[in-house]
């Protein structure tokens, strides 16, 4: 974004809290941190250049070579001079007469802007569930999404994690191979399935930096903003094919590794009947890699269609659980009651903890954004808007809010796809949006109130076409106490939602409305 407003001849500001840019990438440094889309798509297009220079040693990257290049990209465009790190902004507001946005840092310096673009992150506000006596605990407790840069020594330790979702999943394995003993606090089970990541070969990366063009192509035109995703193509219905034939193809795509298994089929997120036959397929996995019988159906989800939850990509999680130094606590049968000074107790046992690392993931989609709590037109709070839940047009920008951009705001296919596709696709319609106010003298545009119930309807409308409404996620704001239970991505997929954006520039940002103030119409007359 720094980058796209550059070019566009403005000066620009990123305030970011860590010491480092990052992102994501940045505060997750878990053992066994890593990419689950494939590393030659988890990465920039808008330069060529860069694309063929930099190579990508696996086909999952881990955290540390993400977080290098990430460096590099900042380096190699010259854009430290315009981020301002351990900078956390705790208040913005629109200021109408000004017609400019007010931003507040924690240490009391104060900032304004024309445009406030919010690039806060789907996934960067940690969740830590309010347990009684967490204070109490003498041993060491983390949390996965705010981990220490400094290496963490859990070996001979006797380490609880909590949670185990997508994060634990790749970390427990890793600690399990150091730790005395761990214990894994477990109240709902993920389906998941293997990475097979390994080293990518010379001639595969050869292969992606001729091809760029066409595998960009294709994950912006796609539903998920994934090439790699849609080389193998579905088949029409899980239901319309002998079952061993059905068998055979999610076997393929199990031993190839990916999410590829949940897309074999189009009806996989449509029809129950079909889901179930991918989910039966899993759990059957389950229970063959795992040899105690009772452990393996207490990892096997049974209250929710797969896929509706996000679908995990391990190495070597479910075979974790046959190590003799690993327990599975199943929380749903007996909850934990109180953390003690030296470990958890649940309502079955009390386990004896060195430390405790908190997997419990994140206030996910709304949670940065709020706790800066923007305010709007007449000092509305976007908190007190978004009270059931929140309301977008495109995901881009909230009626009431002007100037106040989203990259991939809730309403759009954000966490559901690449991220990075989408993540690109916004910058880029921000950045032009900014450039055509300039060129007609515009300096002000907020979305229509009618433009974005229509949008939150459409959003709606489609995601009740799916299974994943019934599954408690944290797509749905499910995971934290009092949050709406509302489904907050776009279900529609990206390509589809690229065309509806290119709509709305071409009908003149329709369901928008763009704004001059005097000044700046006297000034477009002079010239």
């Amino acid at each position: 974004m720094l980058h796209r407003l550059r070019r566009l001849g403005l000066s620009a500001r990123i305030y970011e809290a860590g010491s480092g840019v990052g992102g994501t990438w940045f505060w997750n440094r878990y053992p066994g941190a890593r990419c689950d889309v494939e590393s030659v798509e988890y990465s920039y297009s808008f330069s060529d250049e860069l694309q063929q220079e930099w190579t990508w040693s696996e086909r999952y990257a881990s955290q540390p070579e993400i977080l290098k290049y990430l460096n590099h990209v900042a380096d190699r465009f010259d854009l430290r001079r315009d981020i301002q790190l351990e900078s956390r902004v705790i208040s913005a507001a629109f200021n109408e007469r000004t017609r400019r946005w007010d931003i507040r840092l924690a240490d009391g310096s104060e900032a304004s802007a024309t445009y406030c673009i919010m690039a806060a992150g789907n996934q960067s506000t940690p969740h830590v569930p309010d347990l009684k006596g967490l204070k109490t605990f003498k041993g060491r407790c983390l949390h996965t999404a705010d981990w220490p840069s400094e290496d963490v020594d859990l070996r001979g330790k006797r380490v609880g994690v909590v949670g185990t979702g997508s994060t634990a999943i790749q970390a427990i394995p890793l600690i399990a191979q150091s730790a005395a003993h761990l214990f894994a606090f477990q109240r709902t089970p993920a389906f998941s399935v293997p990475a097979r990541n390994r080293p990518l070969t010379p001639g595969e990366t050869q292969e992606a930096k001729q091809n760029y063009a066409q595998i960009r192509q294709s994950a912006r035109t796609s539903s998920n903003g994934a090439h790699y995703l849609n080389v193998v193509p579905p088949g029409p219905s899980a239901l319309g094919v002998a079952p061993d034939e059905r068998e055979r193809e999610y076997e393929r795509r199990w031993n190839r590794g990916g999410a590829l298994l949940v897309r074999a089929y189009a009806d996989i997120l449509t029809n129950g009947q079909a889901n179930a036959t991918a989910a039966d397929f899993v759990r059957n996995k389950i229970r063959e890699i795992v040899k105690d019988p009772e452990r393996a159906e207490a990892l096997c989800p049974q209250d929710y269609p797969i896929a509706t939850k996000r679908v995990c990509i391990d190495t070597d999680y479910y075979e974790t659980y046959n190590r003799e130094n690993v327990t599975l606590v199943n929380v749903r049968k007996t909850p934990i009651e109180e953390i003690t000074e030296d470990g958890i107790r649940t309502s079955a046992a009390t386990y004896p903890l060195d430390c405790i690392v908190f997997a419990t993931g994140f206030d996910a989609m709304t949670g940065a954004l709020l706790a800066i709590d923007p305010r709007g037109k007449g000092g509305v709070s976007l908190s007190d808007k978004w009270r059931a839940g929140p309301r977008t047009y495109l995901g881009l920008m909230t009626a009431g809010f002007p100037n106040l951009f989203l990259v991939t705001g809730p309403g759009s296919p954000s966490v559901l796809s690449n991220v990075v596709t989408s993540i690109e696709q916004h910058v880029e319609w921000i950045a032009d949006c900014i450039g055509h106010m300039r060129l007609h003298g515009f300096d002000c545009i907020e979305a229509l109130e009618e433009a974005e119930n229509v949008w939150v309807n459409h959003v709606n409308d489609v995601a009740n076409m799916t299974l994943f409404p019934q599954a408690k996620s944290w797509y749905t704001g499910a995971n934290i106490p009092g949050k709406p239970n509302v489904f907050m991505p776009y279900v529609g997929g990206v390509g589809a939602y690229r065309v509806k954006c290119d709509e709305v520039v071409a009908g003149g940002y329709t369901g928008f409305a763009l704004s001059a103030s005097p000044a700046e119409v006297e000034a477009v007359s002079s010239r």
